[in-house]
Parts: C-alpha cells; structure tokens; sequence
C-alpha cells in the first residue's frame, strides 16, 4: 500500500468511499453525497489530506484533517476524518492513513487533532485509541440525523 497526498485524479474514487459510508448513517451527520467536484474543493482547502493507494492501484481509503474552528487561537488544532472502502476494511488501512495524517500533521505544526465520532461506531473509536487518541468527553444531542439525535465522542491527541 501507497500513503501520498490526495489529487485530482483521486477525487471520483474518494467520494465513492464517502458516500458508501454516508449510506450507513454511522460516520457522518451528511446526507447529500458529495461529488467529484466536492472532494476536489476539499483538496484545495490546503488541508492535510492523504489516500491509501492498493496494490491495485484503486484508493482503498483516505484520511482528512480539516479546520478545527477560524479564530486564531485555534489555528494548530484540527479536527480529522478516516474513511475506508467497504471491500478495504479489516486490513489496517484505516491505521495506516491516520498516522501517516498525525505523522504530516505534526510536521506541519499542528498541536492537537481531534474528532467526534458516533458512539456506535465502535471500529473508529478502537482505531483512535490504538494510535493514541484519548476519549475526553461525549456531546450529547449534538445533531440529529434523520429526525434521531445522535450523541458524538469526542476523541483528542496532542502532537
């Protein structure tokens, strides 16, 4: 497996990924599947963005690390994602894309990563903790999500 920035050329199979997960309502608060156009906007947001690439050469998953918040006092902190294609899953890719992200991430002067994850997400949760993200607390009703409030775990490491 390939760690690189993410491109252009990437962005059709990285929303795939996105959407496959946006379909099991256990990753995101989104609704709207994201388009090509979508993900290359993501890409020139100048973020921390990497994708795994199979021996295949197909995107087997992506990790995103985003503005945290525009005041400047927060401008080290970001907050990250990791989405992993179905047929991808259970081979480490998940690990393999967050640290290459918290290993770019750090040597961009970012001081802290953070994320929210929903409770029953069980396998992003164990993923965060296994690179050494902390649980520090849970939003509770922190958005609904088809009419059903949904809770959010909130997970940090400090770079």
């Amino acid at each position: 497996m390939e760690i690189m920035p993410a491109q252009y050329g990437h962005a059709d199979q990285i929303a795939a990924i996105y959407n496959q997960a946006l379909i099991s309502r256990t990753a995101t608060f989104e609704t709207r599947p994201r388009s090509i156009d979508d993900v290359k906007s993501w890409i020139d947001e100048g973020n921390v963005f990497v994708v795994a690439i199979s021996a295949a050469g197909r995107v087997a998953g992506f990790a995103r690390a985003s503005l945290y918040r525009e005041r400047d006092c927060y401008a080290g902190i970001k907050e990250y994602s990791v989405y992993v294609a179905e047929n991808q899953r259970g081979r480490g890719v998940g690990e393999t894309v967050l640290r290459a992200l918290i290993d770019q991430c750090r040597a961009d002067g970012v001081w802290k990563l953070l994320s929210r994850i929903f409770p029953e997400n069980r396998p992003s949760i164990i993923l965060a903790q296994k690179v050494g993200f902390e649980i520090v607390g849970t939003y509770k009703k922190h958005g609904k999500l088809e009419g059903v409030w949904k809770d959010c775990v909130i997970v940090e490491l400090s770079l």
